[in-house]
């Protein structure tokens, strides 16, 4: 091997640095399979949620192909605006975009049993959400005292809990099964294809090594979509079908659904733009130390809230989803030790070409809702364990244990409550104006608020005080009793 290939440390650490083409265009197309399950699932979601027919034949095929296409489309996009960077937007930094599950909680209600309907609100308070994103990024270093691991964590443990019951209808064969009362849901059939993808995932994830274990759903999906092939759960016909009912090439449609304001989509896409900033902060500083062993620049961060903003402001105006920083690529950069934002361009290259050829989007809705459910468990939960990560790091004195405690009892009470209302039957919420209503049932705005506002509100002085009071004996009193009626 040549001198000119050899790559210094120095070389490695530096953003700007691009490694010889035979070694960064492979790095570039494994930054994205890393992310690719993780960025096409909320479309699926939401189009299930929606009521859209999943079969070629169905009116909605060219719906949710649309969907998906403009979920690969503006991801990458929006990692170009962070790698390429214009003006001062994006960070000049190998920062990997994708469709945000943070947001999936507020978008389920807005289109939930509406069909197409339901996308015009929900993609105008996109494109909205995605301004104020962008503005934050004028401030963000100013409001991130507001958003402590104590907040953070809280609310991205209730994303996860509110998902987690996707991952279960999914594996069991999907919501319109449990709708029309079927005997096929919940099947041994369904489970195995589902529990299968959790085998596979774990075995690579845990016992692979590179980019095996990187992409550890993706195999897991693999294995599980060949499976249903051979037991004779995914019909030829039906990849047939999908291939051929899609287009070779298509261009992205300006304001495809129209235009609709909704409070509820407006408010809620700008109070979670909050959090998607604070994610996007803890992600360019994860790789600045990961890839350069530095802090962020305030630069850097405020770049990228501008392109995390605006790439979602754009996806809204075509029909695409937030978008936000990946975090499993932050993971990776750290893995290969390649800062490089050129292979990250690369990337964003192939997603941009997937995105405008629907024929891949076809053979993604091919993938059986079982074989999805199960990579969705596996997703799902590690985002709840990244909530419970970051709660790590919070002082657990009285003072944050009865913020904690009441923002989840609101927050996950409300989750709960809504999940077992049935249609068109009375709930928690019910006098409410609509907008609150919605915004309520997620039960994530009503938890983040009270976290910020108790955060803001009670006095430092309750830090000091002991936990006895709230900790019902759990701090290693077995029976109950304080220390000194013990020694009676």
């Amino acid at each position: 091997m040549s001198h000119a290939t050899i790559s210094t440390p120095e070389q490695l650490r530096d953003p700007n640095y691009t490694p010889a083409l035979q070694r960064a265009i492979p790095l570039g197309i494994q930054h994205v399979l890393a992310m690719f399950v993780s960025n096409v699932t909320p479309a699926i979601i939401v189009a299930g949620a929606a009521g859209f027919g999943f079969g070629s034949n169905s009116p909605d095929f060219p719906e949710l192909l649309y969907l998906i296409q403009m979920s690969m489309l503006f991801a990458g996009l929006a990692t170009l605006l962070q790698t390429v960077t214009i003006g001062r937007v994006g960070a000049a930094l190998p920062i990997v975009q994708g469709t945000s599950f943070a947001f999936i909680p507020i978008m389920i209600p807005l289109v939930a049993g509406k069909g197409v309907d339901g996308l015009a609100a929900l993609f105008t308070g996109v494109l909205i959400g995605g301004l104020f994103h962008a503005a934050l990024g004028f401030v963000i270093g100013k409001i991130r005292f507001a958003l402590p691991p104590l907040v953070t964590g809280l609310v991205v443990t209730l994303i996860g809990l509110a998902l987690v019951k996707v991952g279960i209808e999914y594996s069991a064969g999907g919501v319109p099964l449990k709708a029309a009362g079927s005997a096929d849901y919940g099947s041994l059939v369904n489970w195995s294809a589902a529990l299968l993808v959790v085998f596979v995932t774990l075995g690579f994830k845990f016992f692979a090594r590179g980019m095996l274990s990187i992409s550890a759903v993706l195999i897991g999906i693999m294995v599980g979509y060949v499976y249903c092939l051979l037991i004779g759960k995914l019909p030829f016909e039906a990849i047939a079908g999908s291939w051929n009912n899609a287009a070779v090439f298509a261009l992205p449609q300006p304001f495809k659904y129209g235009w609709e304001l909704s409070g509820a989509a407006v408010i809620g896409f700008c109070l979670m733009a909050f959090v998607s900033a604070v994610e996007t902060v803890g992600d360019v500083s994860g790789i600045t130390k990961g890839g350069a062993g530095r802090e962020a620049t305030d630069r850097e961060i405020e770049g990228a809230t501008f392109a995390d903003g605006l790439g979602t402001a754009m996806a809204g105006v075509f029909g695409g989803f937030p978008n936000t920083s990946f975090s499993q690529n932050v993971g990776l950069i750290a893995m290969t030790g390649i800062m490089s934002r050129h292979v990250v361009t690369i990337g964003a290259v192939f997603l941009i070409i997937c995105g405008l050829v629907p024929k891949i989007g076809g053979l993604i809705r091919t993938v059986p809702i079982e074989v999805l459910g199960g990579g969705v468990i596996v997703m799902f939960g590690m985002v709840v364990a990244a909530g419970i990560s970051m709660l790590s790091d919070v002082n657990w004195n009285r003072r944050n244990m009865v913020i904690f405690a009441v923002a989840l009892s609101v927050g996950l009470g409300l989750q709960l409550e809504a999940m077992t209302t049935a249609p068109g039957g009375v709930d928690a919420l019910q006098h409410l104006p609509e907008t609150l209503r919605i915004l309520g049932a997620s039960g994530i705005l009503p938890a983040a608020l009270i976290a910020i506002v108790l955060n803001l509100l009670l006095p430092d002085e309750l830090a000091d005080e002991s936990t006895e009071e709230v900790s019902g004996g759990m701090q290693g009193h077995g029976s109950g009793l304080r220390r000194d009626e013990t020694r009676k």
